[in-house]
């Protein structure tokens, strides 16, 4: 049986548990066993690590240790998948660049808070978005700086109008991407604001499908 390890934390403005307690039930229906844990300390037993094939991060902002990203990064680089979405894992602990560079990007900014944006599919025959037409949504519209070296499957238009920033308007940012990380693959999305976002069906999908992708 497949094991995904689901950690939640940090700022309670993007819901951490909730979303994680939204995502972990479609999970397990998918045949995962999933552990949740609101510690970062499980990232240090290396043994433990080893039983599962998926880390999946929910933690805005806060702090990580040297030890804790040194077994996270180990246990990717080994082959564990690393999968999250939104500030849980794309504005996790600003101050550790190595888990940046895992992840493959950094929030910086919505400009315009929430805002109305359309999410297009730059691959649409990539199976984490196969058959999902692109979308629009309300919410956070995540202004990034990411990794060239990205595999990027949805991106978004950035609005001058919606932001009132005319500078930014214009701009592709990703919204969606996979990677690699030595044996371990790296899925990201900014979408899941909050965990009533999990209940737009295609935010749900893209999330499920790039977590088992990530889990192989």
């Amino acid at each position: 049986m497949k094991s995904a390890l689901m950690i939640w934390g940090g700022w309670k403005g993007h819901e951490p548990k909730e979303c994680v307690e939204a995502v972990a039930p479609v999970i397990e229906q998918e045949g995962f066993n999933v552990v949740i844990a609101d510690s970062l300390d499980l990232l240090c037993d290396a043994d433990r690590m080893q039983s599962f094939d998926v880390v999946v991060p929910c933690w805005t902002m806060g702090d990580m240790s040297g030890e804790q990203c040194k077994g996270l990064a180990s246990a990717v680089a080994s082959g564990i998948g690393l999968a999250g979405w939104h500030g849980g894992m794309g504005d996790a602990f600003r101050s550790n660049t190595q888990f940046q560079f895992i992840v493959g990007g950094q929030f910086v900014a919505h400009p315009g808070g929430q805002v109305e944006y359309e999410v297009n599919m730059v691959k649409p025959d990539d199976p984490i978005v196969a058959g999902i037409p692109n979308f629009t949504i309300k919410s956070e519209q995540y202004y990034m700086h990411v990794d060239p070296g990205n595999e990027v499957i949805a991106d978004t238009t950035v609005s001058a109008e919606a932001t009132g920033m005319p500078w930014v308007g214009g701009t592709v940012m990703p919204v969606v991407w996979k990677r690699n990380w030595d044996k371990g693959r790296v899925f990201y999305s900014s979408l899941g604001h909050v965990a009533r976002e999990f209940e737009i069906p295609e935010v749900m999908e893209i999330t499920k499908r790039g977590i088992l992708w990530a889990a192989r």
